[in-house]
């Protein structure tokens, strides 16, 4: 027996997975190991075979006519009309099995538990008053939040949660339905005059999350755009990759930021075939910058459209949070203000923009700007748009509070960005491995999916602080790592505190510092001698601007004008 069980422990991730209390626990309950072992692939179709000899060997002699009971006759009003089924002209016997869906699905949940990719989510509670603050499911169980996309702190702002209330006193908890069904409402109009200003562009759409409008728009342009190419970059995030899938265009991967693939791509098909280009400003899990403006020049040699999704980078960069569009153009938006400036820009020479309010405006929601036109036409066809229940009042509201609070202030992603600088160089001093990048992601690789999760699990329970492990499929197998994100409100001490705890993981566990990634080649930009030196995208002269050099003429820079409006007829 006791080899029995040496073996079954080697081959079955049941018995591997249990400990030797829980297995003495289900074989004293009755009928337990019978449930457990039908969950199983292989035990489950031994057990069916067995139980189909016993039924068979066991059945009663079978019931004449004048006793068997006849089929209920009862009606509803929704009873079937026809034929009955269970008449002699239909045969309802099978002997064939049922497909075993309980034994797929844990022999899938396995596979991942086994290859480490298995999600564990953690209990993490943020106070709105405290943030980055939270605590666990006891709340005395405080600890430090180092990875929330709430980059700026906005979930606790006043101004936002003043408006929510507001709202929601006077309209309630939800929008209703659609807007094709409940009506359009001020707050969406308001919010959508808000979010074309802000990216300077003639109109834009709200959506119930940005998965949702990436996956809408570009599903729709390949679904109604005969012959259309769509040239994604490879590391686009999952709702572009869902949106490209689902317009069942013919697609074209080009390599992470590269310009040369790029255009051979391009160059492979007529200027006259309609072309749609989809990448992203800051790739959130490495922390790159894309190429904006020169994207939009092979664009514009091509004949393609340009689809920009601004995530990771609305409210963080740019003169009035914008994002990496705007930034790159700091100094003229900045003299310009909210205003259009007098000459061609790079936001407007990119078609459509997608954001979130679910990040740096600290709220939830995603919406895509761009020309009157195209908003009205993913407005008439999107069915990600028709057929989504509208935000609520409460979240439009607060989403425009945000969004105009950032538009006229920079002391908050000027202290985000000190914050990130602070904690990079303090990380790499230590050896660390940042993987390098000109953004406010810091991602410190880690290299394998267990590993990371111990260095996770680890920081929680012992230094009381929140960083998710990231796996596959979030990045390749192999690229594991902790993604760290600073907000304004990590500052030197709590900083100090995070730099000192990673660094005791890293000792504790032995995991692989920058030199011995160097041994190794390299990975990840992390001891590759090749790579140049990453600048960041916020220079020391943009982090020195303070409020009044926003707004020099603005006693009230929270009620600056709009700028323009939606633009589309409701």
């Amino acid at each position: 027996m006791e080899s029995l069980t040496r073996a079954s422990m080697a081959v079955c991730p049941f018995v591997k997975a249990s400990s030797t209390q829980t297995l003495r626990q289900i074989s004293r309950t009755s009928g337990a190991l019978a449930n457990q072992a039908r969950q199983c692939p292989f035990m489950s179709g031994a057990l069916r075979a067995q139980e189909r000899s016993y039924s068979s060997a066991s059945r009663p002699a079978r019931a004449t006519a004048s006793t068997t009971t006849p089929p209920s006759t009862a009606s509803t009003p929704y009873a079937f009309k026809g034929e009955n089924l269970t008449s002699s002209k239909v045969d309802l016997s099978s002997n064939e099995s049922a497909f075993d869906y309980n034994g797929y699905l844990n022999n899938d949940l396995n596979k991942k538990r086994e290859d480490k990719s298995y999600r564990f989510f953690n209990n993490i509670n943020r106070l709105a008053k405290d943030f980055p603050e939270a605590h666990r499911s006891n709340e005395e169980d405080k600890v430090t939040v180092w990875c929330s996309n709430d980059y700026l702190g906005m979930g606790k702002n006043e101004g936002t949660l003043t408006e929510m209330k507001r709202v929601l006193e006077k309209y309630g908890s939800g929008a209703g339905g659609t807007r094709n069904i409940a009506g359009h409402n001020r707050h969406s109009i308001k919010l959508e005059s808000e979010l074309a200003a802000l990216h300077k562009h003639e109109a834009a759409l709200v959506f119930s999350s940005c998965f949702v409008a990436n996956d809408a728009v570009l599903s729709l342009f390949g679904q109604k755009i005969k012959d259309l190419v769509i040239f994604s970059d490879v590391l686009n995030h999952a709702s572009m990759i869902q949106g490209i899938r689902n317009s069942r265009a013919r697609k074209e991967i080009f390599k992470h930021n590269n310009l040369a693939d790029l255009e051979a791509k391009l160059a492979k098909y007529p200027k006259s075939t309609p072309k749609l280009i989809a990448f992203e400003s800051v790739y959130s899990m490495c922390g790159s910058i894309a190429p904006i403006e020169a994207i939009c020049d092979l664009a514009e040699k091509y004949g393609a459209l340009t689809f920009l999704d601004e995530v990771h980078a609305v409210g963080m960069y740019g003169p009035h949070g914008a994002g990496v569009a705007e930034h790159l153009e700091f100094d003229a938006h900045l003299k310009a203000g909210i205003e259009q400036p007098n000459f061609q820009t790079i936001m407007n020479r990119v078609d459509m923009v997608t954001g979130t309010l679910g990040k740096a405006f600290g709220t939830v929601g995603g919406y895509v700007t761009g020309k009157a036109n195209m908003i009205d036409w993913f407005r008439s066809y999107a069915p990600g748009f028709i057929f989504t229940t509208s935000l609520p009042p409460a979240v439009m509201a607060g989403s425009s509070a945000a969004v105009r609070y950032q538009r006229a202030t920079l002391q908050d992603r000027i202290a985000q960005h000190k914050n990130t600088h602070a904690v990079k160089r303090d990380l790499l001093e230590l050896g660390l491995p940042v993987m390098p990048n000109p953004s406010h992601i810091v991602p410190v690789l880690v290299g394998n999916a267990a590993d990371a999760k111990r260095a996770s699990d680890l920081l929680l329970e012992k230094h009381k602080i929140y960083v998710q492990a990231i796996n596959f499929p979030t990045v390749p197998i192999g690229e594991e790592r902790l993604r760290i994100t600073p907000t304004p409100g990590h500052g030197p001490e709590i900083s100090k505190a995070l730099v000192e705890a990673v660094d005791s993981v890293f000792e504790e566990l032995n995991l692989n510092r920058v030199k011995d990634w160097e041994r190794q080649g390299g990975l990840c930009g992390v001891g590759d001698k090749s790579v140049e030196k990453v600048e960041h995208i916020w220079t020391a002269e943009q982090l020195s601007l303070t409020d009044a050099d926003l707004n020099p003429n603005v006693k009230n820079p929270e009620i600056a004008p709009l700028g323009v409006s939606s633009g589309v007829p409701y």
